[in-house]
C-alpha cells in the first residue's frame, strides 16, 4: 500500500514538468518569418505602388484631355462670336461698294451744275436732297464719307494722286480731294483719291515757277 501511494506522489510531482517540457516544444514547432517573405512583402507593395502611379498618370492624362476640350470648345466659341460680328459689322460691304458709284455720279453732277443759275435752283435743291439723304441712309449702316481736305495725309485712309508745291497747305496734308472716300464700321471700303502739299520749296519763291531743267 505504501509503495503505490508513493508511485502515486511521484508521478504527480513529475506532470507539471512534463507539461512544461511539450509546451517549450509547441512554442519552438511555430513558424518563424523567414527573409524570402520580407521580400514577397517588398515586391508586392513595389508593384501596387507601380499601379497607383500608373492611376496617376492616367488621370492626369485625363485631366489634361478634357482641358483641351474644353480650351477647344471656348476658342470655337469665341470664332463663331467673331465671325458672327464681324458679318454683321461687314457683311454689307459689298452692296456699298455697288452704291458707291451711284453717289459718285451725283457727286459729279453738282460739281457741274450752275448753281447760281435760277432756271436750275430746283434742279440743285433736288440733287442736294437726294444726297444727303443718299449720305443719311448709308450713315445707317455704318458708312461714313471720307472728305479729308486740309487733314494730314493718312495713307491707311487716303491715296495721292500727285504731289503739289503750296504755300497754303502744310507739307503732307492733303491740298484738294478728287474722289471721296467711304469707310464700313471703321473700314477702308474706297480710299479718297486726293492730292498732296509738298510745301514750298526753300529754292522756289511764292507764286515762282519750277525750272524742270535745272
Amino acid at each position: 500500500m505504501q509503495e503505490q501511494e508513493a508511485e502515486i506522489a511521484q508521478g504527480a510531482e513529475q506532470a507539471p514538468g512534463e507539461e512544461l517540457e511539450q509546451d517549450y516544444e509547441l512554442e519552438m514547432d511555430e513558424p518563424v518569418a523567414d527573409a524570402g517573405d520580407e521580400a514577397a512583402l517588398q515586391s508586392q507593395n513595389a508593384a501596387l505602388q507601380a499601379q497607383i502611379e500608373q492611376l496617376k498618370r492616367e488621370d492626369q492624362e485625363k485631366i489634361d484631355n478634357l482641358l483641351r476640350a474644353v480650351a477647344d470648345a471656348q476658342n470655337q466659341r469665341k470664332r463663331a462670336e467673331a465671325d458672327v460680328e464681324r458679318e454683321r459689322k461687314y457683311g454689307n460691304e459689298k452692296i456699298v461698294q455697288a452704291l458707291l458709284p451711284v453717289f459718285e455720279a451725283l457727286d459729279l453732277a453738282l460739281q457741274h451744275t450752275d448753281a447760281a443759275n435760277p432756271a436750275l435752283k430746283s434742279t440743285v435743291e433736288g440733287l442736294q436732297n437726294i444726297r444727303k439723304m443718299f449720305l443719311e441712309t448709308l450713315e445707317k449702316f455704318g458708312v461714313a464719307m471720307l472728305d479729308p481736305k486740309g487733314a494730314q495725309f493718312d495713307p491707311n485712309l487716303h491715296q495721292a494722286i500727285t504731289m503739289v508745291e503750296s504755300s497754303e497747305v502744310p507739307a503732307n496734308h492733303v491740298l484738294e480731294v478728287m474722289q471721296k472716300g467711304f469707310t464700313l464700321n471703321g473700314r477702308v471700303v474706297k480710299p479718297a483719291m486726293v492730292v498732296v502739299s509738298r510745301g514750298l520749296s526753300p529754292e522756289q519763291p511764292e507764286g515762282g515757277s519750277i525750272n524742270i531743267e535745272a
